[in-house]
């Protein structure tokens, strides 16, 4: 029974989501940029897509950070690492929620963050702002 339990955990790593900009499979990039260098030793993203990810206006999801107004670099730094770890990690398995739009096929979905980065995350955007209640719907793309 814990070699069944250890090889379904084991199933649930090591693997990309489907999504836009990921690979089909983890594997070495060795020239991944800024906070996105954490993965590239088994990587879900290219040198590009780790990139993007740093860039205030990037193709990634045609999407700007300071669409409110200037985000301040230590709050921008956490979004930027949700995006690495989005867009790179290849353990993300528990987490891959299946769903069905034009750009993807799966998402993450309660993925834990510690307490610490919580806090931290808290501390250094409590005074940004955004124009959304919610990031993940609602977006009026017409205009690009």
């Amino acid at each position: 029974a814990a070699a069944a339990a250890a090889a379904a955990r084991d199933s649930l790593l090591n693997i990309c989501m489907d999504a836009k900009h990921h690979k089909t499979e983890p594997g070495p990039e060795g020239q991944l940029y800024g906070q996105c260098a954490l993965w590239k030793e088994n990587a879900c993203c290219t040198a590009n897509t780790s990139l993007e990810a740093h860039q205030d206006q990037s193709y990634l999801y045609n999407f700007n950070w300071d669409h409110c107004g200037a985000m301040p670099e230590k709050c921008k730094r956490h979004f930027i690492q949700d995006t690495c770890l989005y867009e790179c990690s290849p353990n993300l398995g528990p987490w891959i929620d299946q769903t069905d739009t034009s750009w993807r096929k799966e998402r993450i979905l309660h993925v834990p963050l510690c307490r610490e980065d919580c806090e931290q995350w808290w501390e250094d955007c409590r005074d940004a702002v955004t124009c959304k209640v919610n990031w993940h719907k609602g977006w009026n793309w017409t205009t690009g």
